[in-house]
């Protein structure tokens, strides 16, 4: 569009008429909506015998089912009528389905015949035109309330009056810019109601269901729509950041190292030294999820890898675990390696129920409970077994379980299964609703009739199983070599990975894309790291801002909205 001002700003006569009034915006939408709304009407009365007769028995017979007040033969006798009526009423649905099909064919092809070129684009060439109308008439505002203020000034000595005379023109300013703001954000909303009405059209046509390529316009519009750089920096600049981090990582590494960082092979291998974590990072999310943590996290891969370890000891092991030296050798490597699970799984769990059960029952904070879950873990296999390594496991199960296909280990289609299951288990069961409204605000969720304690209860349990499995499968990756001290440093590494994936500690503010992005962020920095030759401490204070990073930046979030 070519420029509409003339040099002194203001609106040029010429091309005025490209901003389109409300009653000439109507006229455009009026024979748009007449066609499709012809059309409906044809719809309508096909599917009032079928489609909308089918919707409203099926309603029918779930409410007479849920009607406590009916007997048995009564619900038995109504249900039986409606699902005759049912009957007939699929039957006509079925014999106007391809009229219907026909007709919402024809109101499509017409709207997207016509509804962007005889109207959407011309509200939008009129909104952009009245926006950029709007910025120069704020100009001019300014500038008039700016030439005001140095008049006034100007015949002021007093300096309690030019106190007064700026806070007077700081606030003429400011409502200057609401009164601007609100103008540009009705032309704003007035574009994208133009846009929408063609997909509340098409909704009435199709009951809903939209087709994918619908979908995704609708969604690529209203991300548009919601789109604010501030709230998006707020959220994503930390990834961006440490992205560029990574991309100088990448140049950086061939010129001093003369290596590649980015190959296939360290690639997998970052996934593969993730996949472990990432079993850890998804429990202690659910944790956070509920306002809480675990600093025992590192202390259970500990006893977790020393369990596996003994178990799945090729032979007689070579440690005592408080005198007794354990002998599985017996066992088929499978089954050594099952029973490994099993008890990896048991302890982990119970010990997480443990300091879960504090939380839930006494209202103890979790860096409390879990703290002393890390102290007795830690001494418990630290005495036990004199603090020794046990050595290497039997080879066979490895190559069984976690196999290298190739060059590809499979280690990390473990990770991938747990990530789709807990995903599953936050979205689509009642127990993530349920942890989503604890998390939020424990007290509503109480009044609505969610038990806390099993919810708190249930979310340190399901943890203690991902922190099983996160340990026997690092077991399995480290061909055993388990020690108490094994693990240290992992529970920081699991919560830094959530906070840096956006899993809020002010509870019920969490997603597993995030949580994932936040493993492998941390991983990948580390490997790049340590590639670089970059000293293991240093590796910790570039860890510990990042977290102060992502954690400043949420409470940004809220900080902004009070």
């Amino acid at each position: 569009m070519r420029n509409i001002y003339n040099q002194e700003g203001a609106l040029d006569m010429a091309d005025s008429s490209i901003i389109l009034s409300s009653a000439a915006e109507a006229e455009l939408l009026k024979p748009i909506d007449e066609y499709v709304g012809k059309i409906q009407a044809q719809i309508d009365e096909l599917r009032k015998d079928g489609s909308d007769k089918v919707r409203s028995l099926k309603n029918h017979i779930a409410i007479v089912k849920e009607n406590k007040n009916l007997t048995k033969e009564e619900k038995s006798r109504m249900i039986a009528k409606d699902k005759e009526a049912l009957e007939k009423a699929k039957a006509v649905e079925s014999s106007n389905k391809d009229k219907v099909s026909k007709l919402i064919a024809d109101a499509e092809g017409y709207l997207a015949k016509h509804y962007k070129n005889d109207y959407y684009q011309k509200v939008a060439d009129s909104c952009k035109a009245e926006k950029e109308a709007e910025n120069a008439e704020y100009k001019n505002i300014c500038a008039s309330i700016k030439a005001e203020h140095e008049q006034n000034m100007s015949r002021l000595s007093d300096a309690d009056e030019k106190k007064d005379e700026k806070y007077v023109y700081k606030n003429k300013l400011f409502d200057a810019q609401m009164a601007h703001e609100s103008r540009l954000q009705e032309i704003k909303d007035r574009r994208h109601d133009a846009y929408a009405h063609k997909y509340h059209l098409i909704d009435l046509l199709r009951m809903s269901r939209y087709t994918f390529a619908q979908k995704r316009a609708q969604k690529f519009e209203n991300y548009k729509y919601t789109f604010n750089t501030t709230q998006f920096l707020y959220k994503n600049g930390l990834y961006i950041v440490i992205i560029l981090i990574f991309i100088a990582l990448c140049i950086i590494t061939p010129v001093v190292k003369n290596t590649q960082l980015l190959t296939t092979t360290n690639i997998l291998n970052i996934l593969q030294q993730a996949s472990p974590r990432m079993f850890l990072a998804l429990g202690v999310a659910g944790l956070i999820l509920l306002t809480g943590t675990d600093l025992s996290v590192g202390r259970m891969v500990g006893m977790g890898m020393v369990t596996a370890t003994i178990i799945m000891h090729n032979g007689i092991n070579t440690g005592a675990v408080f005198g007794h030296v354990f002998d599985f050798s017996a066992m088929p490597a499978t089954a050594k390696a099952l029973f490994a699970l099993l008890m990896c799984v048991i302890l982990t769990t119970a010990f997480a129920m443990i300091a879960g059960f504090f939380m839930a029952r006494f209202k103890m904070h979790p860096f409390i409970s879990t703290m002393a879950n890390m102290l007795i873990i830690f001494g418990l296999v630290t005495y036990a077994t004199k603090g020794v390594s046990f050595g290497a496991i039997d080879s066979a199960i490895p190559n069984t379980f976690i196999p290298q296909i190739g060059k590809f280990p499979t280690i990390i289609l473990w990770a991938v299964a747990a990530v789709a299951i807990v995903w599953f288990i936050w979205n689509k069961t009642t127990f993530g609703k349920n942890l989503y409204a604890v998390g939020g605000n424990p007290e509503a969720a109480a009044v609505s009739g969610i038990s806390v304690f099993k919810v708190t209860m249930g979310a340190f349990m399901l943890a203690g199983i991902l922190y099983g499995f996160g340990s026997w499968l690092e077991c399995n990756r480290m061909v055993g070599s388990g020690s108490a001290a094994y693990g240290q440093g992992w529970d920081m590494d699991a919560i830094a990975a959530c906070v840096v994936g956006g899993v809020s500690f002010t509870g019920g503010i969490g997603k597993i894309s995030g949580v994932v992005t936040g493993v492998l962020i941390f991983t990948s920095l580390t490997y790049a790291l340590t590639i670089l030759g970059i000293d293991t401490n240093l590796q910790f204070i570039f860890e510990g801002i990042i977290i102060l990073a992502a954690v400043t930046l949420d409470c940004l979030k809220y900080v902004q909205k009070k």
